[in-house]
């Protein structure tokens, strides 16, 4: 997640643009509003609202220019509409929450709650948890949804949980066995299915209503065993697709869910529950993938049985993400299980938890996905989409630090002590300088470090430029690499990152874990600040222990 300090910071950029001059009490209601967690700490948050409101009044015009142009270069226009107005328009967002939110689920967050908001609506986060057995439910994924749709600047206006409803629903299947449009079978799966390829009707389909609805209660009263009936919805058994002929409403399946233990037995399937829930909640607009067309089409049977309207629906395709392929949650979980991954934040797959450690912004993400916009193709994009999208965010925020990697010794003769100052970053020196004091060892040499990477690239009679500090020539490379300081600056040399003074930290990437030196100012960072390091990339700081924990976000 982006740290408290760039929301305060464009907060206060927002107030001083407005009215000329920051204030600390304008921004502490609006940043606890996105930060309900610092009322713990308030004080605390008072002094980094003061510091970083001092910050952005001490800006100079042409700063304070430059980065409202790049602040407003990141918003996009919302283009996104629907079909059909009607009134008090009312969108869902309704999850399995067998898993934590991935890529796919952002878009569907991000997507229903911009269009409730731009026509004046309400938005629904529902959670489709009624399969306890074959996607079952995780407890902890209901949180992280919930604190991902907060992240996104998409916090829901309602928030509703199917297992807590299927009393509901068993009334709806009494009142459609009632209609005569439900009934118990007790066919097997296969002898249903060659019934239904045959286009012939079950033996129990035509049962009086009076006997559906005995044996409905004793579906309930657990006189049946898992498999033995189900509760099937009437339709056309000779219709032309298959899928629609007399599908399942109620299974018996006698596995404990995780929030409502063993409560119930007979637990309503996908179609059955969703349809239910869309008309309770009066939901208007509704946006799935091109792949469930036929949820709708056994929906609609149900909703004209109960002369309800069927909501607005608009279909979109699937999204691949080019270094990932085809993914799913279930299979991620197999993965963690057997140890590919180390768990759902791991940087290597594409949940929302591994983005967000990764420090990848959630302007970024909800973006690259307005920017998709609704249509059925299928869409395939690159996470080099995201990253370019996540670097217009960062770059202006972030400040800048050394990182070397694999660390390797250089002597430089012909140099002596010096101090420099570094701004944290080149386009807001206001934020304040890195200061490197420098030491030689009494012969007129300096000893520093450089990235392994670029040692091994080296060879005598070489010329590289250490960063802010001085042109050098290698003139051997042996145990250690020897070079001369040159007093010409040849700006075209290969620029080269250095320390002298360090603290360890390591980098946890995709694919490998790096390990190396930082400059000393980096032990001032607090856990969640993102950097660049130069000529690295950005990173985020995980954690603080013997050594500093950053993970990699991109170049």
């Amino acid at each position: 997640m982006m740290s408290i300090e760039d929301s305060i910071r464009r907060h206060a950029i927002e107030n001083r643009l407005r009215y000329g001059k920051a204030s600390e009490k304008a921004i502490i209601g609006k940043v606890l509003a996105e930060f309900p967690e610092e009322r713990a700490d308030i004080q605390n948050l008072i002094e980094r609202i003061r510091a970083v409101v001092k910050e952005v009044n001490d800006l100079g015009e042409e700063d304070l220019k430059l980065y409202e142009k790049r602040r407003k270069g990141r918003k996009r226009k919302l283009e996104l509409k629907l079909p059909r107005r009607v009134r008090n328009v009312v969108m869902r967002f309704a999850p399995n929450p067998n898993g934590p939110a991935t890529l796919g689920s952002a878009r569907g967050i991000v997507v229903n709650y911009e269009l409730a908001r731009k026509y004046n609506g309400r938005f629904i986060l529902r959670f489709d948890d009624t399969d306890p057995k074959t996607k079952k439910p995780m407890p902890r994924a209901y949180e992280w949804y919930l604190e991902d749709c907060k992240w996104l600047g998409a916090k829901p206006d309602e928030v509703y949980y199917a297992s807590d409803r299927i009393p509901i629903y068993y009334r709806y299947a009494e009142k459609l066995i009632k209609l005569g449009k439900a009934y118990v079978c007790f066919c097997s799966r296969e002898r249903f299915k060659s019934l239904k390829d045959k286009k012939i009707e079950c033996q129990d389909r035509n049962r009086s209503i009076e006997k559906n609805l005995e044996l409905w209660n004793n579906m309930l009263s657990n006189k049946y065993e898992e498999g033995e009936c189900v509760l099937r919805i009437k339709t056309d058994m000779k219709h032309k697709d298959p899928a629609l002929r007399d599908w399942v409403a109620f299974r018996i399946i006698k596995e404990e869910h995780p929030r409502v233990k063993d409560r119930f037995i007979v637990w309503p399937t996908l179609d059955f529950e969703s349809a239910i829930e869309d008309h309770i909640l009066g939901i208007t607009h509704i946006i799935r993938g091109k792949d469930l067309m036929d949820s709708e089409k056994r929906q609609r049977f149900i909703y004209e049985y109960l002369g309800w309207e069927y909501p607005v629906t608009l279909h979109w395709g699937r999204i691949k993400i080019k270094e990932f392929g085809k993914f799913s949650t279930s299979k991620l979980k197999k993965d963690i299980e057997n140890g590919k991954y180390f768990g759902w934040d791991d940087p290597r797959i594409p949940t929302l938890l591994a983005l967000r450690r990764r420090g990848i912004s959630a302007e970024a993400i909800r973006n690259l996905i307005i920017s998709l916009g609704i249509n059925e193709n299928d869409i395939s994009i690159s996470m080099e989409n995201l990253f370019a999208e996540n670097r217009k965010v960062l770059d202006p925020i972030a400040n800048r630090y050394f990182f070397v990697p694999n660390p390797r010794k250089i002597i430089v003769k012909n140099a002596k002590s010096l101090s420099i100052r570094i701004p944290l970053h080149p386009s807001f020196r206001e934020r304040g300088y890195r200061e490197f004091h420098i030491r030689d060892n009494g012969r007129d040499e300096i000893e520093l470090f450089i990235p392994g990477d670029d040692a091994n690239e080296l060879k005598e009679g070489d010329e590289i430029r250490l960063m802010n500090l001085f042109n050098i020539r290698i003139e051997e490379i042996d145990k250690e690499i020897i070079a001369k300081k040159l007093e010409e600056k040849n700006l075209k040399a290969k620029k080269v990152q250095w320390v002298q003074d360090y603290i360890e930290g390591k980098v946890v990437m995709p694919t490998k874990i790096i390990r190396g030196y930082l400059e000393p100012l980096c032990n001032s960072l607090r856990v969640g600040d993102i950097v660049q390091f130069e000529r690295f990339g950005f990173s985020k700081l995980d954690e603080r222990d013997n050594v500093l924990v950053f993970y990699f976000a991109h170049r």
